[in-house]
């Protein structure tokens, strides 16, 4: 035990020297997961606000601006008061407004009638985006609908609401901010723990592949594990800075809350990590290839954390074979498992369930890595 105990601190000395001496390691392992916190939390937003929408006055009776006085009291959208239809078109096709409000020339008196409409037309090249602003605009209308329906009822002398008129107290759970900020952010820990473990991890342990480094070891008394666990404990510390780092702007920099327990993120963080650089050990002994490294690290770790573990997307929305395929990476369990923590608080079942399959994956790429390693010392 001394000796391997000796063998594993000189080892894991030598390795961080290297780590801190080469700054293109640090640049990714330290400069680019910041980059990555304050694109994701300050530059990329899947919230919509302050659209513009142009609004078609073609009645310019008081009741039709009170119908549409809600678009101007809506956070998410910006009323753009125009004359014509045909100039509304002119600003649609520019992509200068995202949609138009056409408030017909004889809408106060099908109002009268009961039946009064108005037309309601979105930009759909971006469906999203397209069913949001759909979403927002009808809202502000019916709110301005119903104040219209308190108005007349309380203008006939009844001290109760309109016949027909409904009060909706809204909740939402786990977002009360409801704000694409507070998912993001979490999610910003699997693609550091992705990108500081696996990649970074591949393309420095193929580097020592081309320039000999590793055979140099392989002729000494230094036995795989020794190998292996001296490679993975600079990374795995580099990585729980990169946890820290995520941690601190989630509270201080976006005021995202956690609910879950602190020990049972950074437990889980600590899994997800040895995975990463599991994975990253294995494809560097793979390749052995710096160039190809990086990118079988990329196509294979980085890319499908960020498009396939529910980053972005929820995996319910997508075909069965994408859902498969989603559900074969570490990186969606711990995704689920992070923004859970989170939003949520200890989902106890959920928690167990994901920290084992994590576990799984951790002893899986641990013993495969170990095995690719006796293999090139054969």
């Amino acid at each position: 035990m001394s000796g391997f105990r000796s063998r594993l601190i000189s080892l894991t000395r030598k390795e961080f020297r290297q780590l801190l001496r080469d700054r293109s390691n640090l640049a990714i392992g330290i400069l680019l997961p910041m980059v990555l916190i304050l694109i994701f939390g300050y530059g990329m937003s899947l919230d919509v606000k302050n659209a513009p929408v142009a609004v078609v006055m073609e009645d310019a009776s008081p009741t039709a601006h009170e119908a549409v006085a809600g678009l101007q009291l809506s956070p998410t959208i910006a009323p753009v008061l125009l004359g014509s239809m045909h100039d509304a078109e002119e600003l649609m096709r520019e992509r200068k407004v995202d949609g138009i409000v056409r408030v017909p020339s004889d809408f106060s008196r099908a109002l009268a009638a009961g039946n009064a409409r108005v037309q309601l037309i979105v930009h759909g090249s971006d469906a999203g985006r397209a069913s949001i602003i759909q979403a927002y605009v009808t809202g502000a209308l019916a709110q301005s609908a119903i104040r219209q329906m308190d108005r007349s009822g309380n203008a006939s002398g009844a001290d109760a609401p309109p016949v027909g008129s409904v009060t909706v107290e809204q909740r939402m759970w786990f977002n009360a901010a409801n704000t694409s900020t507070w998912y993001l952010v979490p999610g910003l820990i699997v693609l550091i723990m992705t990108l500081v473990g696996a990649f970074l991890t591949a393309l420095v342990m193929a580097r020592e592949w081309e320039r000999g480094t590793l055979e140099a070891l392989f002729v000494t008394p230094v036995r795989p594990v020794e190998i292996l666990l001296a490679k993975i404990i600079p990374y795995f510390a580099v990585g729980m800075l990169g946890l820290a780092l995520c941690l601190l702007s989630a509270r201080y920099l976006f005021a995202v809350p956690m609910y879950g327990s602190l020990l049972v993120v950074v437990f889980s963080s600590m899994l997800y990590l040895i995975v990463a650089v599991s994975l990253g050990l294995v494809i560097s002994s793979v390749t052995r290839n710096q160039f190809l490294a990086s990118q079988v690290a990329l196509i294979a770790t980085f890319m499908p954390s960020m498009m396939l573990s529910g980053f972005l997307f929820d995996l319910r929305n997508v075909p069965t074979a994408v859902w498969v395929i989603g559900h074969l990476l570490p990186a969606t369990y711990f995704m689920d498992l992070i923004k859970t923590l989170f939003l949520a608080g200890d989902v106890w079942p959920l928690i167990w369930r994901n920290c084992a399959i994590l576990m799984a994956y951790a002893v899986g790429l641990l013993l495969v890595a170990r095995a690719v390693t006796r293999k090139s010392l054969d």
